[in-house]
């Protein structure tokens, strides 16, 4: 039985060391002059693939680059109940730039988040989370922002965000949406009228 050495890859849980397998290279994976040894392709950790869960699908429409509202023309487009379509916007909350995720036909409530809560400059959260505005998505951004789920979402089955481009929507279920963003969930919408 092979050797396995406190702080190795497998005394954590992960793939067991390579055996003898490779040329120079110790049970715990390392090789004798102390560098990590490469894992032969057969003795690799296997990772469940990484990707949307597999209750989701993605909507395409054409864009209008006149529309006023990216999330209400997705909305009126698709053929779809507004309630159901949520805009990804992005907050700075004195000094930390936070997503929040409210129906299209709703306004943010920006008291909800706080007295110095105000819109991120457009350009800002175009560099932050790697997207274009009118096609900012809550997955995927270029680094994870804190992110908060406007609670009318949890009455839907499934809702639809942006899927990171103008003309391009995911729908998924609330509960999908909230893991995948590790989003805190609250009222967040002021309604319009």
């Amino acid at each position: 039985m092979a050797e396995v050495r406190a702080g190795s890859r497998a005394a954590h849980g992960g793939a067991p060391a390579p055996a003898g397998g490779a040329a120079g290279s110790t049970a715990a994976g390392r090789t004798r002059n102390g560098r990590l040894a490469r894992w032969p392709a057969e003795r690799r950790p296997r990772r469940a693939p990484r990707g949307p869960p597999a209750s989701t699908s993605l909507h395409e429409y054409t864009h209008d680059p006149g529309a006023d509202s990216y999330a209400l023309e997705a909305a009126e487009t698709l053929a779809l109940d507004a309630a159901r379509v949520f805009k990804t916007l992005v907050v700075d909350r004195d000094g930390t730039l936070t997503v929040c995720i409210v129906p299209a036909g709703s306004t943010l409530d920006l008291r909800a988040l706080g007295k110095r809560a105000a819109m991120a400059p457009t350009d800002r959260a175009e560099k932050v989370t790697g997207y274009v505005a009118g096609g900012i998505s809550p997955l995927g951004q270029r680094r994870a922002l804190p992110t908060l789920v406007d609670d009318s979402a949890l009455a839907f089955d499934t809702v639809f965000v942006s899927a990171g481009r103008r003309g391009l929507e995911i729908e998924l279920a609330p509960a999908d949406l909230v893991a995948l963003t590790r989003a805190e969930v609250k009222t967040l919408r002021r309604d319009a009228g």
